[in-house]
């Protein structure tokens, strides 16, 4: 059974979630890439904002993980769309 913090993590991660698909559709500029950078963006902001001041709890320690795999798809991402701006030749 989750705590009520963990619940709150979950629940704000969720809503983010939520709110970036309906905000990228109404913006007609749903893609699969804006989607994870909004999703990123948002798991870390709701991950400083939840921090425990004391005790980390151990479900907290792996958010690392995440963090880190969140962080390598965001560089692939970001080195694919300068890759697609270059003009042919330069690499």
């Amino acid at each position: 059974m989750p705590t009520h913090r963990r619940r709150r993590f979950i629940n704000g991660q969720t809503a983010w979630m939520l709110a970036s698909v309906i905000v990228l559709v109404l913006l007609d500029a749903m893609s699969l890439e804006l989607f994870f950078v909004l999703s990123l963006i948002g798991f870390l902001v709701i991950t400083e904002l939840t921090a425990p001041f004391t005790v980390t709890p151990e479900w907290r320690k792996r958010l690392k993980w995440l963090i880190a795999a969140g962080l390598l798809v965001f560089g692939v991402i970001v080195v694919r769309r300068i890759l697609e701006i270059l003009p042919t030749g330069v690499i």
